[in-house]
């Protein structure tokens, strides 16, 4: 972390990094090798170049990043969730959408490895060899550019266009911890970067950046810890897409009602409003995915005329006054009609039937000081993660 040695204002350049200092496929000094291969090295997460100049320049004796890298003795200090056993994840983070998100990520980071960063070794065993830059030593990584890389903005003009920009790390900028209330952040310069105050900082605080609008189950998992309640202003939790379609159909009295539902559920994914995968997002205020939950809550309470009727306009109706309730801020979703709350509500019971401990004994288990302190580093995160989800579930469920 950072401390003020003295009173800061606001803007003002605590440090400034040049471009030259960064670490990145572009700097490193296998970048002509990993220019002339970028065909090849194409993957799903885009991090393939980086990690494959990490792989090097960590482990050159002569790197030019070794005074950055002797910052990590290694890479065990990390801990996120993808170094958990899997019982342990499974137990403290069942409900929270990290075990998937880590199933998804040691899938891909085998895949990676295999069959495009074996293959690219092989072809230049000067440099590379698999024995040295083994899968856990990318694995290390992967969680060393998750838990410290920056990502440039894109301009907005490019953003349809090109996709995100590369990875790069940061010397310096990645000393900085985060909490959603920060008092610096990141500006970037054709020259170089700086961190630079958004708030009066007193002597002696912290300084914090941010890493963007993060909920506590993002953080523990890229990052490797949760930010204590009440703390995080930007949790969530989520409601997954097909838990409202199976409180929908636990809700049809009749075959003829199921297959109604079915029907619904059918025509909201051809619409592309939900899918298998998908999550309706909470925050504490408001419902960030507000027109898909808006939409589909209303599309499974219509009757069978209602839904035919709909279905011929294409599922859009000219109507200003559906256009105005379609923000669903917690006040708005107050006013939802009896069947859509009803729907809301049962969808809400069985998200919170995902978890393996309830609200109360985790309350309990807060308020106790001596009981938390107790608990390892993983279940204190845990703990933070599936707290704020919990009071964000259960204040919708007061509210409808």
């Amino acid at each position: 972390g950072m401390l003020a040695t003295e009173e800061l204002a606001v803007g003002e350049v605590l440090f400034t990094v040049p471009r030259a200092a960064l670490l990145s496929q572009h700097t490193s000094s296998i970048q002509a090798l990993l220019r002339d291969a970028q065909e090849s090295l194409q993957s799903e997460s885009g991090w393939v170049p980086l990690l494959l100049a990490l792989l090097h320049e960590y482990t050159a004796s002569n790197s030019h990043w070794q005074p950055y890298f002797s910052l990590w003795q290694d890479f065990r200090s990390l801990d996120h969730p993808m170094f958990w056993p899997e019982e342990e994840r499974a137990s403290l983070l069942q409900g929270t959408g990290i075990p998937d998100a880590v199933d998804k990520d040691l899938a891909n980071i085998h895949l990676e490895y295999s069959s495009i960063i074996l293959p690219f070794m092989e072809s230049h065993p000067k440099i590379f060899d698999p024995k040295l830059h083994t899968l856990e030593l990318y694995k290390e990584l992967v969680a060393f550019v998750m838990a410290y890389s920056f990502q440039e903005p894109l301009e907005e003009e490019d953003e349809d266009e090109k996709g995100p920009n590369p990875p790069m790390m940061v010397p310096v900028a990645d000393i900085l911890n985060h909490v959603a209330k920060h008092n610096a952040n990141l500006e970037y310069a054709p020259q170089c970067l700086r961190m630079v105050t958004t708030q009066p900082v007193s002597k002696g605080q912290e300084i914090f950046n941010t890493y963007g609008q993060m909920a506590n189950w993002q953080l523990l998992h890229m990052y490797g810890f949760a930010e204590p309640y009440p703390g995080n202003t930007n949790d969530t939790a989520d409601i997954q897409m097909v838990t409202v379609h199976k409180a929908a159909l636990q809700r049809a009295k009749s075959e003829a009602q199921q297959q109604l539902v079915s029907e619904q559920w059918d025509f909201l994914c051809q619409l592309e409003m939900v899918g298998e995968e998908g999550a309706f997002v909470l925050g504490w205020d408001e419902v960030l995915t507000e027109e898909e939950l808006s939409m589909t809550l209303k599309v499974l309470c219509m009757s069978e005329e209602e839904f035919k009727e709909y279905k011929e306009q294409g599922g859009w109706e000219d109507d200003s006054e559906e256009e105005e309730n379609s923000s669903l801020s917690y006040e708005a979703l107050s006013r939802l009609k009896p069947p859509c709350k009803m729907l809301l509500y049962d969808s809400v019971l069985l998200t919170l039937e995902s978890y393996r401990s309830d609200l109360k004994a985790e309350q309990d288990l807060l308020n106790n000081k001596e009981a938390y302190e107790k608990l390892s580093r993983r279940e204190q995160q845990a703990l933070q993660v599936r707290y704020g989800q919990k009071r964000i579930l259960h204040q919708l469920l007061e509210l409808v």
